[in-house]
């Protein structure tokens, strides 16, 4: 719960940060002309929304099972980022395109730059203040881990989305500034259509790069080595297990975990005895693991469970069997 509300906090901050951003570029582009402005106020409009559907996965994720949904709705919040990527790209550097070509292609001189000016550098004040909430809580949650790899690893998308999209804004603004600046000094407002082309690509490479890790998401990433090992010990220090063959694992959300274990049971046992640690394992995992929130147990020897293994993670014979997980 704690990890869910620095990321509404952070989404927040973004929300509020955007809204006033978008308000006061649109603004100056009536005034001005510029296609660099009117191509950034575009894009913080597309972010406010973003982090409205942001707002909005994170309340359908924490929403309870039902009949319909009977591991519950983590993943709600997975495809709402998938969505904000697919709106990034198609909204704000679709649009910042299409304007760069418009206004390289028939350019205007910028009326009363200093607006422009004016306008970039208090959008860079607060749009430098929601990057730094957004980092703060991202370097919060990453540990030891380079800020790349955190990314890859996360399973929380509301808060690195976020920064990518604030970074990508602090970017853009950058080449506004170099696009309106040159357009004004050399009197070539073709420029001008140029650094919107140019907000365009970053816009672009950003929603490609959160498209693909939320498809990750989508699709299914198991729990960390960390997580993994301690359901492992878990399940190994139970008197009825004999062998704790290995656990498979995915994240239905940030905090939602679903473990399948194989289990070697000492002999002998009945089933009523089998059916007792069963639940036993579930309320010491659910205790000490609070992330696992659905555990299957499937009794198994260690062979078959070698073998089984070998067959998904190898299906060409003749390579050796991975480590277990």
């Amino acid at each position: 719960m704690a990890a869910q509300s620095g990321s509404r906090f952070v989404i927040f901050a973004a929300i509020a940060g955007n809204l006033l951003i978008a308000v006061t570029k649109f603004v100056a582009a009536a005034y001005t002309g510029s296609s660099a402005m009117l191509s950034e106020g575009v894009h913080s409009l597309v972010d406010t929304g973003n982090g409205l559907l942001l707002l909005y996965g994170l309340h359908r994720a924490a929403q309870p099972p039902d009949l319909m949904h009977p591991l519950g709705h983590g993943r709600e919040l997975y495809f709402w980022s998938f969505i904000v990527a697919l709106l990034v790209f198609a909204l704000g550097a679709g649009v910042a395109f299409y304007e760069g070509i418009i206004h390289m292609l028939d350019p205007e001189p910028i009326e009363n730059p200093l607006i422009n000016y004016v306008v970039l550098a208090l959008c860079m004040v607060f749009e430098g203040g929601s990057w730094l909430v957004a980092l703060k809580e991202f370097r919060r949650s990453k540990g030891e881990l380079g800020y790349i790899e955190a990314v890859r690893r996360s399973k929380d998308p509301s808060v690195y989305t976020v920064l990518f999209e604030d970074s990508a804004a602090l970017l853009g603004l950058v080449i506004a500034f170099v696009g309106i600046s040159a357009a004004h000094y050399f009197e070539q407002p073709w420029l001008d259509g140029a650094a919107s082309i140019g907000i365009s690509l970053i816009l672009g490479a950003t929603a490609v790069f959160l498209a693909r890790e939320s498809k990750g998401l989508l699709m299914g990433e198991p729990a960390s080595r960390d997580v993994q090992s301690s359901i492992l010990a878990i399940a190994q220090a139970d008197p009825a297990v004999e062998r704790a063959n290995g656990v498979l694992t995915v994240h239905l959300g940030p905090e939602q975990v679903v473990a399948g274990l194989s289990l070697d049971f000492v002999d002998h046992l009945s089933a009523a005895d089998i059916e007792t640690c069963v639940e036993r394992l579930e309320a010491r995992l659910k205790a000490e693991v609070p992330e696992v929130t659905a555990v299957f147990v499937k009794p198994q020897t260690s062979q078959l469970w070698r073998e089984r293994r070998e067959r998904i993670v190898n299906p060409d014979a003749g390579t050796a069997a991975p480590d277990s997980e």
